[in-house]
């Protein structure tokens, strides 16, 4: 079975409904140009606002389901597509989680993924934001195929994709938000980007599936100074990791790339490691670190 993805890439600004009106724009051009499962970037509705720790940002979250599912639901069904959104999700008083909807191609809510993993690094203030997620790794059958979803900092733990493909996931997908501190992009820059591209392509051989990862363009300087450069380059991998489509640093772009399922199971068991695995030996990965 082959299925066209979709991956939108853009710039944000600092109006959340002038941000969900471009998203919706390109998943329907997306939608129209043949992708049959649309993915968004990480937090889409707003600039990276995790740069500074700001009790005013809590005030761009939404209940899901809320507006912008709603409006992807509606997407969905007209074009009978699936469509991935990422949202900065406000669950309860005081607690938030950035999370992704799962919505099929009859405009349904099949659920939701919350990131796992959170970052706390400089101007990636994530953890005053958000609560770790509860939802596990999970996948869900759609009505093209089974797909897992991970959010960006998730993308460097090869269990996270693991655990994820052990579900039976066929693609593997990425919302990000990602890129260069400017002074260090010329000391930095390539092997910070190379680095981020491997690892994920690596979860495509090491599981035998197909990866899309979808990141933000554009400079932002939310918390002053140099900002945030992000560095684009959204792309699909191969059921071995070959690179099947990549968009360019600063364009905005609705990326395709058309899948083959049907290659999942053929990858899987000519590469048998899912087959291989000795899991009565993986016992210590629960643990922190072996001393």
């Amino acid at each position: 079975m082959k299925v066209t993805l979709g991956l939108l890439q853009h710039a944000c600004t600092p109006n959340p409904v002038a941000n969900l009106d471009l998203s919706l724009a390109m998943a329907d051009r997306a939608a129209q140009q043949g992708a049959r499962i649309i993915c968004t970037q990480e937090l889409f509705r707003s600039q990276y606002f995790c740069q500074s720790e700001d009790q005013a940002n809590f005030a761009l979250a939404e209940a899901i389901p809320g507006p912008s599912t709603r409006a992807f639901q509606q997407l969905a069904k007209k074009y009978e597509v699936v469509v991935i959104a990422s949202l900065f999700e406000r669950r309860a008083p005081g607690l938030y989680h950035n999370t992704a909807v799962v919505i099929d191609a009859d405009g349904s809510l099949l659920g939701r993924y919350r990131k796992m993993h959170i970052p706390d690094d400089p101007l990636y203030y994530e953890k005053f934001y958000f609560t770790p997620g509860d939802t596990g790794f999970r996948a869900w059958t759609t009505r093209y195929g089974r797909i897992g979803v991970l959010i960006c900092w998730d993308q460097w733990y090869p269990e996270a994709a693991r655990l994820t493909a052990l579900q039976g996931a066929q693609i593997l997908f990425f919302p990000t938000a990602i890129g260069w501190h400017p002074r260090e992009k010329r000391r930095l820059g390539a092997r910070q980007h190379e680095a981020w591209e491997i690892i994920q392509r690596s979860h495509a051989v090491a599981n035998g599936c197909y990866v899309a990862a979808v990141n933000r363009v554009g400079r932002e300087r939310l918390a002053g100074g140099f900002g945030l450069e992000f560095w684009g380059q959204s792309f699909v991998a191969g059921t071995s990791g070959e690179m099947l489509a990549k968009a360019g640093v600063d364009e905005e772009r609705v990326l395709l790339a058309t899948v083959d399922l049907d290659k999942v199971d053929a990858t899987r068991t000519q590469w048998p490691f899912l087959r291989d695995r000795r899991i009565d030996a993986y016992g210590d990965l629960t643990k922190r670190f072996r001393d």
